[in-house]
C-alpha cells in the first residue's frame, strides 16, 4: 500500500514539472535571442550600411589587414584599392572591416 501511494504521488508531481520545463525552455530561448541573435543581426545590418556608404577617397582596412584608400568602386561589388601611390588591388566590398576602418579613421581624426 505504501509503495502504491509513493508511485501515485510521484506521478502526480511529474504533471506540474512539465509546465515548469516548458517555461524554462521558453526563457532559455528568449535569453539566447536577446544576447546572441539580436546583436548579431544588428551588427550585420550596420556592416551592410557601411559597405553601401563607402566612397572614393575613404581610408579602409580589409579583414586581411591591408590598409589603403578607395580609388574606384566597381559595379561588380569590387573596389579598386590604392595601397601605395600607383599600386592598386581589386578586392571584394565584403572584405572591408568596419571596425578596423573606423578605428583607422578615428586615429587619423585625432592627429
Amino acid at each position: 500500500m505504501f509503495y502504491l501511494n509513493s508511485v501515485l504521488l510521484a506521478a502526480g508531481g511529474q504533471q506540474g514539472g512539465g509546465m515548469v520545463q516548458l517555461v524554462m525552455m521558453g526563457a532559455i530561448i528568449l535569453v539566447f535571442w536577446l544576447f546572441m541573435i539580436r546583436p548579431q543581426a544588428k551588427k550585420a545590418k550596420e556592416q551592410k550600411k557601411f559597405v553601401e556608404n563607402m566612397q572614393k577617397g575613404d581610408k579602409i582596412v580589409t579583414i586581411a589587414g591591408i590598409h589603403g584608400v578607395i580609388n574606384k568602386i566597381n559595379e561588380d561589388n569590387t573596389i579598386q584599392l590604392e595601397v601605395s601611390p600607383g599600386s592598386y588591388l581589386k578586392i571584394e566590398k565584403s572584405s572591408v572591416s568596419m571596425e578596423w576602418s573606423a578605428a583607422l579613421n578615428k586615429a587619423a581624426d585625432k592627429k
